[in-house]
């Protein structure tokens, strides 16, 4: 079920890479070097969380294959799930330029996802996966609003239409409309807050992958103050 849902994922953003209006092929070689770092990270990381326990896999729907304790369709997620989230963002570019939030919306968004995961990450602090994933947004929110705020006036709308799929996928893993879940999560590591089946702290994880690749990608960002 794991590798079908990979495969799902992506097939539809791969097909319409190619479609005149979007050309989402012309980006491949600018985020090869976001998607090659954020995902060695985060690969990295989901290697630890899951020799530490904080979640883990369920061998019925997974193909039984691993690499360094990771089933092969936990690499390929990695692969499929930017590739597809991302063609969303840049297809939003392309095709509606002018959707971005305001100066003013995009600050006030901004200082109030700083506020609200400051307070979470006090209160569940020592919590594995909250502190890791709430300081690590934290940190990279606070680098891109010194580097180019106008960047999140984009990002934060189209990571909304992001989050359309982003449930459906994700929900289907944590163990919605199945009988099962295909991972699961260690609650005491994280809030224990759940929207369906999925960790609060999902949204976030998904969000700074997603948001790393791009500044990676964006040479203008990391060669130069704007």
């Amino acid at each position: 079920m794991y590798f079908l849902l990979n495969t799902s994922a992506i097939s539809v953003p791969l097909i319409f890479s190619f479609y005149h209006k979007t050309k989402y092929w012309a980006t491949w070689k600018k985020l090869l070097p976001g998607l090659f770092i954020m995902d060695s990270i985060y690969i990295i990381w989901d290697i630890i969380f899951t020799q530490l326990g904080v979640w883990g896999f369920n061998e019925k729907y997974i193909i039984g294959y691993h690499i360094f304790n990771l089933p092969i369709e936990e690499w390929l997620f990695f692969i499929c799930i930017p590739y597809a989230s991302l063609f969303i963002h840049y297809s939003m570019l392309k095709i509606f330029p002018d959707w971005k939030f305001s100066v003013f919306n995009t600050k006030i968004i901004f200082y109030l996802i700083i506020l609200t995961l400051l307070i979470l990450t006090i209160i569940n602090f020592g919590k594995l996966y909250t502190t890791c994933c709430f300081l690590s947004t934290i940190i990279l929110l606070y680098w891109v609003s010194i580097k180019k705020m106008e960047l999140l006036q984009t990002f934060f709308l189209s990571y909304l239409f992001i989050l359309i799929p982003f449930f459906i996928i994700n929900g289907i893993l944590t163990g919605t409309f199945i009988i099962d879940q295909v991972v699961w999560y260690n609650n005491h590591h994280n809030m224990g807050i759940r929207l369906g089946t999925i960790p609060f702290e999902d949204i976030f994880y998904g969000f700074t992958l997603l948001l790393g690749i791009i500044i990676i990608s964006d040479k203008k960002l990391i060669s130069k103050k704007q």
